[in-house]
């Protein structure tokens, strides 16, 4: 299905040449005036320009435009780095008569290479001719680096008796991790709402979504993901109800449709693995167990092989640093097929039976720990040959 357009929203994509000719590598995002906004960043020390500018920008004023560039991720560029960020809405800004505080920007490639600002400039005006309503598969294309298809997702509810519009890009298929992940999102509403509405809608979306994926463990310097609020369908999101449910349940599944996507096109992948830990005593030590899995390269690169080597997973349960943990109490599941229970191998358990779970290109893992109540979910890949010749020839 195509993404469904949002009153008040425009995008527009073109070939700026930033690192590659002929390919879409910058994006312009208009928001009509009076939109409201709130982001989730990477939290990584290293966090590139466009991030600090962006966090800068948002703190001063509602953005109204948002310039995306691929083929750079404007990261370990010190001062400069920062400058040019700066020069790229100041650009913007004075071609659209904005403030430059109302222009976010965000970048995305290889990290430690001076900006092409120039080429970033010069984009611009074709960028803006391009504008339109319906720029949502442009603009999802225009964002991409590594990533083998572009990815979006739309939601359509009724809120105060109208119609309402959620519509989401992203772009992430390696360095994936929370917090975020390589990725950038950019999700819009025609509902009104204001920051006390949005920043708790998003942060419970992207935790349930983009922070419950991994590739490969690396977390990027560029990840951020923003929420607009155009208000031009006419319905408002109250601060909670029914009608607030609604909208915040609409959020959360167009970042988790992104989300899953992301996985699906992980760099290289092969298997679509869901990580699901239960019986915890708190969230944190299932998320920690569901790491220790899904970080494994032993495990990771069992499951490219179809291999049934529980042992792998087992010995990542037994290192993921939970206190105390009774593993004659642990249970471990491949689908419906328990592997582990009692601290060693289920009985009737087959090597035939774990093949072919293993053969499928989506495989649940579930941990039963039994020690609590708590659980936690994360999506993540197989570790494959592609994934090393993609990252080893990505500067190349």
């Amino acid at each position: 299905m195509e993404p469904l357009t949002v009153a008040g929203i425009r995008l527009g994509a073109t070939c700026a040449g930033i690192k590659y000719p002929d390919r879409r590598d910058l994006v312009v995002i208009e928001a009509a005036a009076g939109t409201r906004a709130a982001a989730v960043f990477t939290r990584n020390a290293f966090c590139a320009a466009p991030v600090i500018v962006a966090r800068t920008h948002l703190a001063a004023a509602s953005p109204r435009y948002l310039v995306i560039n691929t083929g750079n991720a404007n990261a370990g560029t010190g001062r400069q780095g920062l400058v040019d960020a700066e020069a790229s809405c100041r650009a913007l800004a004075e071609r659209v008569g904005c403030r430059p505080e109302e222009v976010l920007p965000f970048s995305t490639g290889v990290i430690g290479e001076p900006l092409p600002l120039f080429r970033v400039v010069t984009g611009l005006p074709a960028a803006l001719a391009a504008l339109r309503p319906d720029g949502w598969t442009e603009a999802a294309h225009g964002i991409m680096t590594t990533d083998t298809r572009p990815k979006w997702a739309s939601r359509r509810l009724n809120l105060d008796g109208r119609d309402v519009t959620v519509t989401g890009i992203a772009k992430g298929a390696g360095m994936i991790c929370p917090d975020m992940a390589t990725l950038l999102a950019f999700v819009a509403t025609d509902a009104a709402a204001d920051e006390t509405v949005l920043r708790p809608v998003l942060a419970d979306a992207v935790a349930e979504s983009f922070n419950a994926i991994t590739v490969d463990g690396d977390t990027s310097t560029n990840d951020a993901c923003l929420l607009l609020a155009t208000g031009q369908s006419g319905a408002s999101v109250p601060g909670e109800g029914e009608d607030y449910a609604r909208f915040a349940t609409a959020v959360r599944e167009v970042c988790s449709d992104l989300a899953r996507a992301i996985i699906h096109d992980g760099e290289g992948a092969t298997k679509f693995i869901t990580v699901r830990v239960e019986g915890g005593r708190d969230v944190v030590e299932c998320r920690r167990v569901a790491y220790a899995i899904a970080h494994s390269p032993l495990v990771k690169t069992a499951f490219f092989a179809s291999d049934p080597n529980w042992g792998r997973i087992l010995a990542a349960v037994g290192r993921a640093g939970v206190a105390d943990l009774a593993i004659d109490r642990v249970a471990i599941h491949l689908d419906e097929v328990c592997i582990v229970r009692a601290g060693g191998r289920a009985p009737g358990y087959t090597e035939e039976q774990g093949q072919q779970v293993m053969a499928r290109p989506e495989i649940a893992i579930r941990v039963e720990l039994d020690r609590g109540e708590a659980a936690a979910r994360i999506w993540t890949t197989d570790l494959s040959f592609d994934y090393v010749r993609i990252n080893a020839e990505y500067r190349t």
